[in-house]
């Protein structure tokens, strides 16, 4: 008996590294325009708000087709769902690396966010049917530590590509390690233990209609949602987009010393995942209480950081990349509240609305600050000024609050509904 808990366990550890790997390869393309925004700007010659819109269409695409995947993910099993998200994201950064105009370069990125968009749920939905539910938080924790890690590589790294082997060779190299990965995923990956393709049954528009309606309604999920949409914005922005010229033109830091500190809100973002995986499991009754601490923590570091005369010292803007940086794994969060809320036969479509919050947080503020540095930058132009940049992360605060006011809302109405089905449990549940 122990033989064959071993031959299985061995066999769950493979599957997840290989579509790791993949999901990693996909944060790994989707951060990649982090540190190209200026040369991209000089590529196409296009202004601030162009810039985001790059950002602003992946990110659109992204979120769009959560529930979609979701719900292939039901019908056709993570595997082949996965698949074809691999061979879209390399298909794309070929396409990014050779277009040489704006409109060629937003179609890459459009076909970007849909490959990136099939890559995650797919890894969670591998690791809920591979993996005992005791270890289930962990192992997500340690899936989006990992995957961070794309971003990682997006940075330093990809920073030396661009300098040394230029816009296309850089992108084709970093397009061409999707290739291996999709082989590894046909060999290695299986929809379940003993079988290598899952199919769902076929789902009327109606039976999708009345699946979505009733994740909506389960106030877990809204606190889901709200949590990923709090928590993750503020690194995403940084790590995609705006982090880079913030740091070198806001701040007036090197080249060099911006891209270590997006490195170390990554490396912080590896670190914080484990921590938290290991944390939730023993304090699940106080989840939105983690939360509302660690949002609490990135307001108040960013507030020092926008009020501070003139540029912010280092050992500061190291400290607002290590709480962003938090941000990151908390809004996993998210998830195993979903999770928690939901049906077995609903967590397709929970996780797939709860992974639309973080991103579409993260769009409006990608699209918002590029139009306030247009605006407040005199003649035009990419010589954003540091009191620009100001006026443009001062964005954030609007999102913070109304994500933080539907946390509280919504974690009242779960403890309700939990007062009302299981009021033996009450007095032992903090959402």
């Amino acid at each position: 008996m122990s033989q064959v808990v071993d031959v299985r366990h061995r066999g769950a550890y493979a599957v997840w590294i290989v579509a790791l790997m993949v999901y990693l390869l996909a944060v790994f393309h989707r951060s990649s325009l982090a540190v190209a925004g200026l040369a991209a700007a000089e590529r196409f010659d296009i202004s601030a708000a162009q810039l985001a819109t790059f950002t602003m269409l992946q990110l659109l695409v992204y979120a769009a087709m959560q529930i979609p995947v979701g719900l292939l993910v039901d019908r056709f099993g993570p595997r082949r769902v996965l698949l074809t998200g691999a061979l879209t994201l390399t298909a794309a950064q070929v396409g990014f690396a050779f277009a040489d105009t704006y409109v060629l370069a937003l179609v890459a990125r459009f076909f970007v966010g849909m490959g990136d968009a099939m890559t995650f749920i797919c890894v969670l939905r591998l690791v809920n049917t591979w993996f005992a539910p005791r270890r289930i938080p962990l192992i997500s924790q340690l899936t989006g530590m990992v995957g961070q890690l794309g971003g990682a590589l997006a940075a330093v790294p990809m920073t030396i590509a661009l300098g040394q082997l230029g816009w296309t060779r850089s992108y084709l190299i970093a397009a061409s390690i999707g290739i291996v990965l999709s082989l590894a995923l046909v060999v290695v990956v299986r929809d379940a233990p003993g079988t290598r393709s899952v199919t769902g049954p076929a789902m009327s528009m109606g039976h999708i209609r009345a699946t979505l309606a009733a994740s909506w309604r389960q106030p877990g999920t809204r606190l889901g949602f709200w949590t990923h949409f709090s928590t993750q914005f503020s690194a995403t922005t940084l790590a995609l987009l705006w982090g880079y010229p913030f740091f070198v033109q806001g701040e007036g830091l090197s080249d060099h010393t911006a891209g270590l500190l997006l490195t170390l809100m990554v490396a912080v973002m590896v670190v914080a995942g484990p921590v938290l995986g290991l944390i939730i499991p023993r304090h699940p009754w106080h989840r939105s209480t983690i939360v509302l601490g660690i949002i609490g923590s990135i307001v108040a570091v960013w507030s020092a950081v926008l009020a501070w005369p003139g540029t912010a010292p280092l050992w500061l803007l190291a400290l607002l990349v290590v709480v962003a940086g938090v941000g990151g794994p908390a809004s996993m969060i998210g998830f195993d509240i979903g999770r928690t809320s939901n049906p077995s036969d609903r967590m397709a479509s929970a996780t797939g609305i709860i992974n639309q919050g973080g991103f579409i947080a993260s769009l409006v503020l990608v699209v918002a600050i590029g139009l306030v540095l247009d605006w407040r930058t005199p003649g035009g132009g990419s010589d954003y000024t540091p009191a620009a940049f100001r006026w443009a992360m001062s964005f954030q605060y609007l999102l913070w609050a109304l994500g933080i006011t539907q946390i509280w809302r919504y974690r009242v109405r779960a403890r309700r509904k939990i007062m009302d089905e299981e009021p033996e449990a009450y007095g032992r549940v903090r959402l």
